[in-house]
């Protein structure tokens, strides 16, 4: 690919040199973080040695191969690339993509140990970015993809000890602590959990504990009661050791566990905050799918939520996933120059320039009012409503007096012939089911802190923090939750994406 100029020179880029011939792993390149990690390494690393993709098979494309290019490979993250060389971007593919038909929850990804040996012996790394995100995960599921599998990562680090693994997590491993959250273990602030003099909590006899119970509801229901109670299973054990749901539970247990597996060896963890579109790479604004503070703005646009329990002075911590793709390439060439270590990074805003839940509902609300027409695809008209935050107590006495008449007069319209679902209702029951999923996160007695990661950048020089721009400093967030987010919402999230048709290079050349 074309290399990207910058003052000082390719010589003077640590992390294009640390990662020059090396070979990289990824997991996790269907999902939105992992595709942009992929396109900023293909764009802005043109001399990295190759680019592993451990992909599922599915239905339609039962080889890694063949869903890498009908799945992945078509996604607009990758227009910047097109526009700029549409022959050495399939090029690039063709040559140093490598496609791994394999299963990262399955013991050596499903791959036979041969062939997973001789895949570990191959890399220099590996990116972890595969996890479920569903914060009402059945237990059991939660379990498998976001702590056991990493069992397997570790597999694959003991097959090549020089191997350097990168696990991406979240902040809100945090849990239900509060105050400064610091680049550190986080301590649980519920049942105890056993500590080891390194540093890391043993959580073998945990996890037994969790698969005994799992198995005792299995014994007793079957179907849909069955996931439904192991959700409820997940949510009840995640609440008693500390945490607001099973998802960051569970990859709080994944980095004990990683960091037990690998003591003594490479390992760094990189910790998002919530996620959002891109500041600028690929493209302002670009994002994938409905994401966390989504889901509300959304509710809001199509004027199903007008109260939302939250703390309008809380810090809502939301990162472009830029920033974040940058953090987990500058951090893998750190590894790879200091083999051995084990460090942890939080890619967050809310400790050096944070935006408030007040100020993200304002700039939201703000925007509607004054430029809905320029979201079609998001504000079907201009909200009338007003979006208002409240504390929890509150929220619960209103949505309760509110729903009893509301339950009551659906009820009777029902008796007298009426099938439909009273909207009131309907919204009603939206809100409820927001509120219940994200209202931990609207309502922060917390605040992330990144020094670490802004200390990495430092070290790593002038060049290589314009090459991966990791400060969140550099957000307007007037400018990027106003002109940037929403229009990438209406843009990318919300409307129906093109498909392209790749071509091999030996096609290519029999075309021409």
């Amino acid at each position: 690919m074309t290399k990207r100029q910058v003052s000082g020179g390719e010589a003077s880029s640590r992390v294009l040199e640390q990662l020059r011939g090396k070979k990289v792993l990824i997991t996790g390149t269907t999902g939105f973080l992992g595709k942009v990690v992929l396109e900023k390494l293909i764009r802005a690393v043109p001399d990295i040695g190759g680019i592993y993709l451990l992909i599922r098979g599915n239905k339609r494309h039962p080889d890694a191969r063949s869903r890498f290019l009908n799945e992945i490979a078509t996604s607009s993250v990758f227009d910047r690339l097109r526009e700029a060389d549409t022959e050495a971007f399939d090029a690039f593919l063709e040559d140093r993509i490598h496609c791994v038909t394999g299963e990262v929850t399955e013991p050596g990804f499903g791959l036979g140990e041969p062939a997973c040996r001789k895949l570990a012996m191959e890399l220099d790394a590996v990116i972890n970015s595969a996890a479920s995100v569903n914060f009402r995960e059945e237990l059991d599921k939660a379990l498998t993809i976001n702590t056991l599998c990493l069992e397997n990562i570790a597999q694959l680090a003991r097959m090549n000890p020089a191997l350097a693994v990168l696990q991406v997590s979240t902040c809100y491993v945090n849990g239900m602590n509060s105050g400064q959250v610091a680049e550190a273990v986080i301590k649980p602030v519920g049942e105890a959990i056993p500590q080891s003099p390194e540093g890391y909590y043993e959580i073998e006899d945990l996890v037994r504990l969790l698969h005994d119970k799992i198995e005792d509801v299995r014994s007793r229901y079957t179907g849909k009661a069955l996931e439904k109670k192991l959700v409820e299973l997940g949510i009840r054990e995640a609440n008693r050791y500390g945490w607001s749901d099973t998802y960051t539970f569970t990859k709080w247990l994944g980095e004990q566990l990683l960091m037990k597996a690998l003591q003594g060896r490479s390992l760094t963890i990189v910790r998002p905050s919530i996620i959002e579109s891109a500041l600028e790479e690929p493209a302002p604004g670009w994002i994938e799918g409905v994401k966390v503070a989504d889901a509300i703005i959304l509710a809001y646009a199509r004027e199903k939520v007008t109260l939302f329990p939250g703390k309008r002075s809380g810090i809502i911590d939301v990162i472009p996933v830029d920033l974040v793709a940058n953090a987990i390439i500058m951090g893998l060439a750190e590894a790879l120059a200091e083999p051995g270590e084990q460090h942890i990074y939080q890619c967050c805003s809310g400790g050096s320039n944070p935006v408030t839940l007040g100020q993200f509902i304002d700039h939201l609300m703000a925007e509607s009012k004054t430029n809905y027409a320029a979201y079609d695809h998001l504000f079907y008209r201009q909200p009338s409503k007003p979006f208002v935050a409240v504390n929890r107590g509150l929220f619960d006495l209103v949505v309760s007096g509110v729903r009893l008449p509301l339950s009551i007069t659906d009820r009777v319209l029902k008796l007298l012939g009426n099938s439909r679902d009273l909207k009131w209702l309907r919204n009603l029951d939206t809100t409820q089911s927001l509120a219940t999923i994200f209202g931990f996160y609207t309502a922060p007695d917390y605040v992330f802190r990144n020094d670490r990661l802004q200390d990495l950048a430092e070290r790593m020089g002038q060049t290589d923090k314009a090459l991966f721009p990791v400060d969140p400093k550099a957000i307007d967030w007037q400018h990027y939750l106003r002109k940037v987010h929403l229009a990438g919402l209406n843009r990318y999230a919300l409307k129906e994406r093109k498909v392209y048709s790749l071509k091999s290079s030996r096609q290519r050349k029999k075309a021409a």
